[in-house]
């Protein structure tokens, strides 16, 4: 069976009790969209207060980082969140994101985390959340950040053998259903407090750099047409990635240009 039976997402549910001053607080949900980015892209468009998100039961045409295909299936979650962060705040919005997520699980499930570089969430070595960041910026400001979340909730992999190597859902590692509800606002309330304390001076990278699972790693990383492995030898402030290749010689990646296969 790949549904559990659960109680639907509405704006009235999740913020009954939202512990939150902006992200949430202004919450579209639907039964179904193309994608929870495309329709958070129109309110960011319209300067839709901060902290706007879009839920939906169902996404159509959903897609994951690189353009690969991210089909919401009934009882997971899909949310896009915006946000209108300085500039400067760019390369720190996957730190952001990644440690929100982290967090929700550990704090709602007592699951242990990991991070694959650069936006995956881990339980166990398989992903369990993925994450797509879009960004509008001018010369001198970003005219909008959307954060969009797909994880693997209340799924039966099992029910999907097609991604069984590769993924997990909370229902399977906690061998019980999740209230999407009460994680929702969970996730609301660490992605706000992460993301207040950062704007403020704190630095988010120190606790994302120990949460990654990449760091020590072979790992074969993708630039165009070109295939370089080597071992992931350590992140920079910016997110980027270092790769030690075996004559030695040391490359730099950035999040946008490279895929990651152990």
């Amino acid at each position: 069976m790949g549904l559990m039976t659960q109680k639907k997402i509405t704006a009235p549910l999740v913020k009954n009790n939202l512990e939150t001053r902006f992200i949430g607080q202004n919450l579209f949900c639907y039964d179904s969209i193309s994608s929870t980015m495309d329709g958070a892209r129109e309110h960011a468009l319209k300067h839709a207060p901060e902290g706007t998100a879009v839920f939906a039961e169902q996404q159509t045409q959903g897609r994951g980082r690189l353009k690969r295909e991210w089909l919401t299936r009934p009882g997971n979650i899909a949310v896009s969140i915006i946000l209108y962060p300085p500039k400067s705040y760019l390369n720190s919005l996957i730190m952001l994101s990644s440690l929100a997520v982290k967090q929700s699980i550990e704090a709602t499930t007592g699951l242990s985390c990991r991070l694959k570089w650069p936006n995956d969430v881990l339980i166990n070595g398989k992903k369990v959340c993925g994450i797509l960041i879009e960004t509008k910026t001018q010369i001198n400001r970003m005219e909008y950040a959307i954060i969009g979340i797909g994880i693997n909730v209340n799924l039966s992999i099992a029910a999907h053998p097609e991604i069984q190597n590769t993924a997990t859902s909370l229902v399977d590692e906690l061998k019980q259903p999740v209230d999407r509800i009460i994680f929702l606002r969970r996730l609301f309330r660490e992605m706000e407090e992460l993301y207040t304390a950062s704007l403020e001076g704190e630095t988010l990278f120190p606790r994302w750099r120990a949460a990654l699972a990449t760091l020590g790693q072979p790992v074969r990383a993708r630039h165009g047409d070109d295939v370089y492995e080597g071992t992931a030898e350590d992140v920079q402030t910016d997110g980027s990635l270092l790769l030690r290749l075996a004559d030695g010689q040391r490359l730099r990646f950035t999040v946008g240009d490279v895929t990651l296969r152990a």
